[in-house]
């Protein structure tokens, strides 16, 4: 197995991944993004094939689980490079992980219209929550993903973390136009609302849909709102204001699960 060493903090790989590790703009312009840990990178092998390159930290060359990912990428005729751990700690943004990551070209998803079970996201600014959601719609069977102008960069690191895996088996739209998307979809679409809205468990929700969730804090904006074919609301206990839009999403796309796998029974 061939792995070079780099031990300079000025070699231009290296001022690379720091620079990607800790710039959105950069992660944007390089069009690549950095995955961390042992987890998501034996994901991307599965999913996704082999990353632009591995990068390891020396210590954990010892690692059983490192030595695989490294004899994997090497056989598939990956690069691999190996750093001493204090070039490779201001890469990670893990605690006591595992010194591994991945550096891989961000996929591009120009899928335009709604004609599979999907997920529109309105503004969404939370990483945790962003990645809570895209794990669970892949849980669910969610097709693709429509993240519409002001929602986080779904391929940061932070909301990687979060989607553990979840990415790799998602199509990811970014800075879409969530108007036109709605007013051309060819499936129905349910936004969650807590105001005038239908129960949630009355609804049936055994076809194919699409689901329309909303900013943290201001829910779902009205314009989009009111091109929802229906507005379904999750009953719950009036002395909380709401739920977090995560557990929204969950309980939603999971009481659809039920509800076809009843039909199926």
């Amino acid at each position: 197995m061939s792995i070079r060493t780099i031990s300079s903090r000025d070699n231009a790989q290296y001022k690379l991944l720091r620079q990607l590790a800790t710039s959105a703009q950069a992660r944007r312009k390089a069009g690549q993004t950095l995955l961390d840990g042992v987890h998501l990178c034996e994901a991307w092998l599965q999913h996704r094939g082999v990353p632009a390159l591995c990068v390891v930290g020396e210590d954990a060359l010892a690692n059983p689980e490192v030595a695989r990912v490294l004899a994997d990428c090497d056989a598939r005729g990956g690069q691999s490079i190996v750093l001493p751990d204090l070039l490779f700690a201001p890469l990670s943004q893990v605690e006591h992980g595992i010194a591994l990551l991945f550096m891989v070209d961000t996929p591009e998803a120009t899928a335009s219209h709604i004609d599979v079970p999907s997920v529109l996201l309105d503004g969404l600014q939370d990483p945790g929550n962003l990645g809570s959601i895209l794990r669970t719609a892949a849980a669910a069977g969610i097709a693709r993903v429509f993240c519409g102008a002001g929602t986080v960069a779904a391929w940061s690191p932070k909301v990687l973390r979060a989607g553990m895996g979840a990415h790799f088996v998602l199509e990811i739209v970014e800075d879409a136009d969530l108007s036109t998307l709605l007013a051309e979809s060819a499936l129905p679409v349910y936004a969650t609302s807590s105001y005038g809205a239908e129960p949630l468990y009355g609804c049936d929700l055994r076809q194919p849909c699409a689901w329309l969730f909303g900013h943290e804090g201001k829910g779902v904006s009205a314009a989009l709102l009111a091109q929802a074919d229906k507005r379904l609301t999750i009953p719950q206990n009036p002395a909380i204001e709401s739920l977090n839009v995560a557990a929204s999403a969950a309980i939603c796309l999971f009481e659809q699960v039920r509800q076809k796998a009843a039909r199926a029974s």
